[in-house]
């Protein structure tokens, strides 16, 4: 069992109506709301959402413009936990995340002013435009603060479809802390809400989000979408005068260019772009004005991404459908490094034997990250009887997975692309540093290759390190040219 359906004994079809996305209750799945799509609907609900986000906002520029920034108060009106209990977010080893603290609360609200100035060109304040401006304020910062403000709405959300759904003996009232905020008392209030528990830990609550509001990777208004559009921001500047007062500041931050190049590299370019964006603040406004007239494209853009993540999920429980039909999660505790290859190998045959390299591919271009192929390893553990985490980063960098039984028995496992530019240093020094570090008796490498491209520059690698034999070393072939049809072979 992996998902919220497989847990408490509901057809996934069931949620699918609703409209909730069947989360993962084993490892947190790469998914964040992004509050421009509450801004974007046309659902009545989700626009009253919105527009609690902009009134909270502009009860916190208020207090900012009192002068009302005193470390307990924005610790009271700031800081928030990570909303742990909905199982999506950046989190690769479980649902625990670091929240919103200190950092977070002085850079927003240094910012909150300049999120309600220069609005001639939009429709609303958008916290994302807190995002744009280089200062701390990151999409995992947005994601959980946007969580925060609407978790009475998810509250709601999970506790309507439970009381309809779910068996009772999986439900229990929990009394959620920052549940909605007072404005009288000017403090965040708990409140009681029946809701289900989360299968081996009775006092954690879940929570189901809709998947219309969901997105990965970046959120709709984002920065380096902003950077790539900053050519034609500044042509759409209405007034002729500014237009060219722009572009001549933006050539003057530009640096000399020595004698041996032609132009600018994309370090010199960006930093000149951030420099010009500070100096003009419209072009955000300008930027954001755009991204409010595609609307219809922001909603279509976000269910291709969830549908990416719902992929990988289904591709996850077939693979561990498979394990458990041959007793894999019978077989007796053995040794971590006997147990990680096996695994390593079945998520290798699903890929190269049963169509699962169809996960990676949409339009006939491969578009997955490290991270997925991480998660879907990540998932198949599940059931084991051995503990399996994030590594903690011990000052050498973090490897991707500690697999180990008992204090003595432990197996540490990468996965790398082909396609990373840094893959033969870190074949060549990483995971042998990774396993002296962490005290690790073995280690292997994973290494995934989506064309003929990058497997023959995988094995020049390799080559060239004497480890073309090496048995730590495994390729995953996700070529979808190659491939032959089942019926076919």
């Amino acid at each position: 069992m992996i998902s919220f359906c497989d847990f408490f004994q509901i057809e996934e079809t069931v949620l699918d109506q609703y409209g909730a996305f069947n989360i993962s209750l084993i490892n947190d799945l790469p998914l964040f709301i992004d509050p421009f799509l509450l801004f974007a609907s046309k659902k009545t609900e989700y626009k009253e959402i919105h527009n609690e986000i902009v009134t909270y906002l502009t009860f916190l520029r208020d207090r900012a413009v009192e002068g009302r920034s005193e470390r307990g108060e924005l610790m009271k009106w700031y800081y928030f936990p990570e909303v742990k209990e909905n199982w999506l977010g950046y989190c690769l080893g479980g649902n625990e995340g670091s929240g919103l603290g200190e950092k977070f609360a002085k850079a927003l609200s240094q910012n909150l002013k300049y999120l309600f100035e220069n609005t001639e060109y939009t429709q609303s304040v958008h916290l994302e435009k807190a995002g744009l401006f280089h200062n701390g304020v990151g999409k995992d910062n947005i994601s959980d603060f946007t969580t925060n403000l609407i978790k009475h709405y998810l509250c709601q959300y999970t506790e309507t479809f439970s009381k309809k759904n779910i068996n009772p003996i999986f439900l229990k009232e929990f009394n959620v802390p920052k549940a909605y905020f007072d404005y009288d008392l000017e403090k965040w209030m708990s409140k009681k809400f029946l809701l289900p528990v989360h299968p081996q830990k009775e006092n954690e609550f879940i929570l189901l989000t809709p998947s219309d509001i969901l997105t990965k990777d970046d959120n709709w208004i984002n920065l380096h979408d902003l950077e790539g559009r900053f050519n034609e921001l500044c042509n759409a500047v209405p007034n002729i005068q500014l237009r060219s007062e722009i572009s001549a500041y933006f050539k003057r931050q530009l640096p000399k260019l020595p004698k041996d190049r032609k132009e600018h590299n994309k370090s010199e370019t960006g930093e000149a772009i951030n420099k010009t964006l500070q100096q003009y603040p419209q072009l955000f406004d300008l930027y954001i004005g755009q991204k409010e007239q595609e609307i219809q494209s922001a909603a279509y853009t976000a269910q291709e991404r969830v549908k990416l993540v719902r992929d990988l999920m289904h591709v996850t429980k077939s693979l561990s459908s498979l394990l458990e039909t041959l007793g894999f999660y019978n077989i007796a505790p053995e040794r971590t490094k006997e147990a990680a290859l096996k695994r390593i190998l079945f998520l290798k045959k699903v890929i190269e034997e049963n169509d699962g390299y169809r996960l990676f591919y949409k339009y006939k271009q491969a578009i997955t990250r490290e991270i997925d192929l991480q998660i879907m390893y990540r998932l198949t553990w599940y059931a084991s009887s051995f503990d399996v985490n994030r590594e903690v980063n011990n000052g050498r960098g973090p490897v991707d997975y500690a697999i180990s039984y008992g204090s003595e028995d432990k197996t540490l496992v990468e996965f790398k692309l082909a396609r990373n530019t840094k893959l033969k240093q870190n074949l060549e020094k990483q995971l042998e540093i990774y396993k002296q570090a962490s005290s690790a008796s073995a280690g292997y490498k994973v290494i995934i290759y989506f064309t003929g491209k990058e497997y023959r520059s995988v094995e020049k690698t390799l080559r060239a390190l004497s480890m073309v034999n090496d048995q730590n070393i495994i390729l995953i072939d996700a070529r979808q040219d190659n491939k032959i049809s089942a019926s076919n072979a």
